[in-house]
């Protein structure tokens, strides 16, 4: 698990690191490009609702980038707080509601009751891998530790959004996300015994 937090983080730092020098030179600011990124996020929903998982999966890609600069803009230019860490924070659970809700809506239109199903369970488990995460840290308590993170849930989202396998990628997202509540729990459990 270790060594998939550092691929992360290095992975990470090799995609945004261009973008943020050159936006550390204008007057964008990380809180700018965390709300910019909820709206791309809204946008994809409402594709997605629409029916348009092609168009919503691109849109999708393109709002998550902004969700790895604002983090990345904060340190390079010296504007961390605390407001923005909460800000973003809030506004990715949103982001990640709100895709799996317009799924929600579109599957309950065309009468899949598994797809409704699967983005319930699926909106629901990735709630409770954050908020393990986020009870924990109050508690003082490390706990990265997870297969299964917001970006891997973006990602196979993303990928089942463009080639049209929305239920098969929400059966995976729903799978390794409670795993990954299990990994959560474990972990937490073991600091705490």
């Amino acid at each position: 698990m270790v060594k998939l937090a550092r691929f992360r983080k290095t992975a990470e730092k090799y995609c945004t690191d261009p973008v943020v020098n050159l936006l550390a030179k204008t007057g964008v600011t990380p809180n700018a490009l965390t709300w910019f990124g909820f709206l791309i996020a809204v946008g994809a929903a409402v594709l997605a609702a629409l029916g348009y998982m092609l168009a919503a999966g691109l849109v999708l890609l393109f709002g998550s980038y902004f969700d790895m600069l604002d983090g990345s803009l904060a340190r390079k230019t010296g504007k961390v707080s605390r407001f923005g860490e909460v800000l973003d924070s809030t506004l990715d659970r949103l982001s990640e509601g709100v895709l799996l809700i317009g799924l929600l809506y579109w599957f309950s239109v065309v009468g899949s009751t598994l797809g409704v199903v699967l983005a319930g369970f699926t909106l629901l488990s990735s709630l409770v891998v954050s908020y393990i995460r986020a009870k924990a840290e109050i508690m003082k308590l490390e706990c990265t530790e997870g297969l299964f993170t917001r970006p891997e849930r973006v990602i196979v989202l993303a990928i089942g959004l463009l080639i049209n396998q929305v239920v098969i990628a929400l059966a995976v997202v729903a799978a390794f996300s409670a795993f990954t509540v299990g990994q959560r729990l474990y972990h937490v459990w073991r600091q705490l015994k």
